[in-house]
């Protein structure tokens, strides 16, 4: 019998999908900035679509803390208790400093961030069943697997919605992870190795972290990338093995891993990505799995550079704009972007018909 957890409890029925707690933002004592991750992406996403008036605070599903309970549905008691030692955090996050700082400081520092994001995670999957899509603003810890961690990933909260899914919601017994990362996403590889009821397709940079050769054997379609690929070649090649993935093995979900450190001057990603192309990636996942009714859960993953949270929030703009969110809007969050969306939604619809 599955244990109970709060993750599953239901959101206010006027809540878009989009999974967020400023829990999830890492701040301290400029440590942080000793990583070439922006800390505070996630919180800047978030005041990007406030600005346009897609969302308001009341109106985005409340980020919970995991616990270890719900943790432990993936995780060994052992790795969580190595997590109990600051420099074993330090190697995972790749901030040495933290390897100083007394344990409980780095539980509620850098550790209780993760968990909030991960909490997320398993939120959104439950979401995306209910509604058809959801979005985690933070997540896509794809280098953590049931026990090991790296890659600035302490928890594995794609395996953890998976699996939350598989034994707790009806109908769901088929998965696809779409990992479009610049990293390969070894930690769900290693994970789901030998599992056939997870169908994973991952593209990433084939000359940079982690090069894990025995968890790409899971890999089902491989999209390896050349240094410094461009949006033509990037996008054909997503958007063939894209359809080619959901045409093969027919998913009850879709988990979209959608790392922005595929962006031109990343720099850890190496490849040479438009902001536009990445707006046009997210679009070509979305429309497949929707076109198809496959229910999308996304996660926002890797990406270094300042200006990656404004690419978040154009993209989520983007669906929205394209109506690839759903026309289930909550009313209450007719402002006037959205009632201006509204109309012309409803005159692309008349548009449409017109032309049929």
């Amino acid at each position: 019998r599955p244990h109970r957890t709060e993750l599953y409890e239901e959101p206010p029925p006027g809540c878009w999908p989009i999974v967020y707690s400023p829990d999830y933002n890492i701040t301290f004592m400029g440590l942080e900035k000793l990583h070439p991750f922006d800390a505070g992406k996630w919180g800047k996403v978030i005041n990007f679509l406030k600005e346009e008036k897609l969302i308001a605070d009341d109106l985005i599903v409340q980020a919970r803390e995991a616990t270890d309970e719900d943790l432990l549905v993936v995780h060994t008691r052992r790795y969580l208790n190595k997590l109990k030692w600051s420099f074993v955090v330090a190697t995972i996050t790749e901030i040495p400093p933290v390897a100083f700082l007394p344990n409980f400081v780095v539980q509620r520092k850098v550790l209780k961030p993760l968990r909030t994001q991960t909490g997320g995670t398993i939120m959104a999957g439950k979401l995306a069943m209910d509604r058809g899509w959801a979005i985690n603003v933070g997540g896509g810890f794809h280098h953590c697997s049931s026990d090991k961690g790296g890659g600035f990933c302490a928890y594995a909260d794609i395996t953890l919605a998976i699996k939350f899914l598989f034994e707790r919601v009806q109908g769901v017994s088929r998965a696809t992870i779409i990992d479009l990362d610049a990293h390969q996403g070894n930690g769900h590889e290693r994970d789901f190795m030998d599992d056939p009821r997870v169908y994973i397709m991952d593209a990433y940079n084939r000359y940079i972290y982690p090069g894990d050769g025995f968890a790409k054997r899971a890999i089902k379609r491989k999209v390896e990338l050349e240094w410094g690929t461009e949006d033509s070649e990037y996008l054909q090649k997503v958007h063939t093995h894209v359809e080619g993935a959901l045409n093969e093995f027919k998913p009850d979900i879709v988990v979209y891993n959608a790392g922005t450190d595929i962006l031109d001057g990343d720099p850890l990603g190496g490849l040479a990505i438009s902001p536009q192309g990445i707006v046009k990636r997210d679009e070509v996942v979305f429309r497949a799995a929707r076109s198809r009714g496959v229910p999308v859960l996304m996660v926002t993953s890797g990406g270094y550079q300042k200006r990656t949270a404004r690419i978040i929030a154009d993209s989520i703009l983007n669906l929205h704009s394209l109506g690839l969110l759903g026309r289930d809007r909550p009313a209450c969050a007719l402002g006037t972007a959205s009632l201006h969306n509204v109309v012309t939604d409803s005159a692309r619809d008349l548009s449409n018909l017109s032309l049929q």
